[in-house]
């Protein structure tokens, strides 16, 4: 039975996930600060960790243990779920190493798929890869298996959305991929201006490996695609 640690300083939405998570299978222990959870989690890390942002008077209490949290592993899965939606929040929280960022109007599935995908990826990079799973592109290289992207031989660091999202575009290169059809590869249900960031977030990471990185085309008016080159 997977565990996963709640942080969250409502006391009925705290319930409402636990009850939910419980009756998925997963064994929920749940914390309503972040000095509660630091205490305990130091002591044993769960198989996942979803945290709140706002923790009662510590207003980024969640940044703060997340950044605790990645310290102590660099493999925990970590989802923020927070009703914080600004492109500040939401890079602050990948910047600090969480795995994924969804906002509290999420459905029910919708997070319990981003929960599975990640336990997913985490049981997934234990394997060894096959040939099949892997698609190379040039220089990129994506590991379905695992849910990875190395770019000229270097890790970049996606989350479980902009990884789907980037297989989306380098399946097909040089075919436009609209708003709907990126959202369905993802298993989004966003606006426009959300999947603008998420594609911003994704060509900044790699950049970060490769300065020269032009390879996401933005197809005004249509959406996006990988350069037909590769």
């Amino acid at each position: 039975m997977k565990r996963i640690a709640l942080v969250e300083d409502d006391a009925a939405i705290r319930a409402n996930y636990a009850e939910a998570l419980t009756r998925q299978g997963y064994e929920v222990e749940t914390f309503d600060t972040r000095a509660r959870a630091g205490a305990a989690l130091r002591t044993r890390l769960p198989d996942l960790a979803i945290l709140d942002i706002g923790l009662g008077d510590d207003n980024e209490g969640g940044f703060a243990l997340c950044r605790e949290l990645r310290a102590a592993s660099a493999a925990l899965p970590i989802i923020f779920l927070s009703a914080r939606d600004s492109d500040f929040d939401i890079v602050s929280g990948f910047r600090l190493g969480a795995d994924d960022y969804v906002t509290k109007d999420v459905s029910l599935p919708h997070l319990l798929a981003r929960i599975s995908a990640l336990f997913r990826r985490s049981e997934a990079a234990k394997l060894p890869s096959r040939a099949e799973d892997v698609l190379i592109r040039s220089d990129l290289t994506l590991d379905i298996n695992k849910i990875a992207v190395f770019w000229k031989q270097q890790r970049v660091e996606l989350t479980v959305t902009e990884f789907w999202m980037i297989h989306a575009l380098v399946k097909y290169p040089g075919h436009v991929k609209n708003r709907d059809q990126l959202m369905r590869e993802a298993e989004l249900t966003v606006d426009d201006n959300t999947i603008t960031s998420h594609l911003k977030r994704i060509r900044k990471k790699f950049l970060l490996v490769d300065a020269s990185f032009d390879e996401i085309e933005t197809v005004y008016g249509m959406g996006y695609r990988w350069r037909a080159s590769l």
